[in-house]
């Protein structure tokens, strides 16, 4: 089967935009996610680091695995950790799709922005699945390019976000896959799913927000988190 090869942080300026989104989006997204001492998460599709800096400052007493495809992106990841003190983080290049990793050998995993850009990501989940133990969670935070809402309405804004959205769906990705969490964790065999919309809103009273959303082309997220079904 075919599959997308998305890589985060592709070139440099793809890289200072992910930067952007994740510190002005980290507490809304994932700023309220601490995992308990002890744990072993993985992070899979970690890109630049861009979250894991935030995933363990939060969690300093757990032990992260962060994982991506592109040995470009981790090298920037490590640098990032480093520079920021944190010593709970190991870096390894890996595919999703093909994990050697060992089956029930985690606590928690932790997905963001990755699933919508793979051609098969129930496949990815399912292999996801195999590595995380008894009673573990998976928390998967994606995207709804679609939910953009504009006052006053602005016809080149709605072709803009359409453009984007079938661009995605050109190679093989779901920019609409937010809304679709639910389904698609259930589906692959989690139980007790919840699923909760983020939304962000932003207005001339919120200057921070009308710099900063334009470099990030998110405008609601959902988040799903589900137990192991074993």
């Amino acid at each position: 089967m075919k599959r997308t090869r998305y890589v985060h942080g592709y070139s440099v300026r793809e890289a200072r935009r992910l930067e952007d989104q994740a510190r002005t989006l980290a507490e809304l997204l994932h700023g309220d996610i601490v995992y308990p001492a002890g744990s072993k998460v993985l992070e899979a599709g970690c890109g630049i680091g861009a979250k894991t800096v935030t995933l363990a400052a939060n969690s300093p007493e757990a032990k992260f695995l962060s994982i991506d495809i592109s040995e470009e992106s981790l090298r920037e990841a490590r640098q990032r950790i480093e520079s920021k003190g944190l010593m709970n983080v190991e870096f390894q290049r890996a595919d999703i799709f093909n994990l050697t990793l060992a089956e029930e050998s985690f606590d928690h995993i932790f997905v963001c922005f990755v699933l919508e850009h793979l051609e098969a990501p129930e496949e990815a989940l399912i292999r996801l699945k195999k590595v995380l133990r008894t009673g573990g969670t998976l928390t998967a935070i994606e995207g709804d390019h679609g939910s953009a809402y504009f006052y006053p309405d602005s016809e080149y804004a709605r072709r803009n976000i359409q453009c984007l959205i079938d661009l995605q769906a050109r190679t093989g990705g779901n920019s609409l896959i937010g809304r679709q969490l639910y389904p698609l964790l259930t589906g692959c065999g989690f139980k007790d799913v919840q699923v909760t919309p983020k939304a962000v809103y932003a207005d001339s009273s919120r200057p921070e927000m009308v710099e900063a959303l334009p470099k990030t082309p998110l405008p609601r997220w959902s988040r799903g988190q589900g137990a192991s079904p074993w």
